[in-house]
């Protein structure tokens, strides 16, 4: 998994701990003065400079794709990033769509866009409209819920046809969407001991393999290489972000453990 957000990076390696706690001032990966020496206090993987999650993290893909996109991948890799990211202590930020697993919209006609990178490169680069179309809600056509039917105009930027299923309405209940695993994932954290504010330390993996422990008792690990991997001792899962089977975390999927 690679965070190349600025001020995303961190230096800590396999073995060592690290303490945070949350402050609105303190960002990602700055030292802080402070009686606990706080190192990271938010955590995030998506912001209106960068492309939605679920297109960037495709093969061989940063920022301005080449090709279409492989989104069935992307969508899986999201997933499996919302586990260690929202198990790292103190806050974080999902940045708008991201809980529905939203795409990149690529086709947005060249007259509504309003990015100033637009007009700035000669319209060469279309900007970063795409991630900041209106999410969303309900309903069969647009404005799918985010204004009123009857509303004297529409949202400043069109959403796609196909984000029907994209709802929240369409994935509330629908067990395996991207709305539902987030909505699990907040209750637990919410809810286990040991995440929020705190320690973590990482474990020892082979290579591709990354694994942190936070007390009491819960253990997150992400297959970020090509092969399946062996789940350690655990007494439970408490969350895997695709389906586990005989004990192996398949690649470019992420377990919360009971340990």
């Amino acid at each position: 998994m690679s965070f190349d957000e600025p001020g995303s990076r961190t230096r800590w390696g396999r073995g060592r701990s690290l303490s945070c706690s949350r402050s609105p001032e303190r960002r990602v990966g700055h030292r802080a003065r402070s009686p606990r020496r706080c190192c990271i206090a938010r955590w995030w993987r998506g912001h209106r400079y960068a492309r939605k999650t679920v297109a960037r993290w495709v093969p061989n893909e940063r920022y301005q794709p080449q090709g279409p996109a492989d989104l069935d991948l992307g969508t899986r890799r999201a997933r499996a990033a919302a586990l260690p990211m929202l198990a790292l202590p103190s806050g974080a930020y999902i940045y708008q769509g991201d809980e529905l697993g939203l795409p990149e919209v690529e086709d947005l006609p060249v007259d509504v866009l309003e990015d100033p990178i637009w007009e700035r490169s000669g319209h060469t680069d279309r900007g970063r409209d795409g991630c900041r179309v209106p999410i969303p809600w309900s309903g069969q056509a647009e404005p799918f819920g985010f204004s009123p039917d009857d509303a004297y105009a529409g949202p400043w930027l069109p959403q796609p046809a196909n984000w029907t299923q994209r709802s929240v309405e369409a994935q509330t209940g629908d067990e395996p969407s991207m709305l539902e695993l987030y909505r699990t994932v907040l209750r637990i954290r919410r809810e286990h001991p040991a995440l929020g504010d705190g320690t973590m330390t990482w474990q020892d993996a082979p290579a591709g393999i990354l694994a942190f422990h936070r007390a009491p008792g819960f253990v997150c690990v992400v297959n970020l290489s090509n092969e399946a991997y062996q789940l350690p001792d655990h007494t439970a899962i408490l969350l895997a972000s695709s389906p586990i089977a005989d004990g192996l975390l398949e690649p470019a999927d992420a377990v919360w453990l009971a340990v």
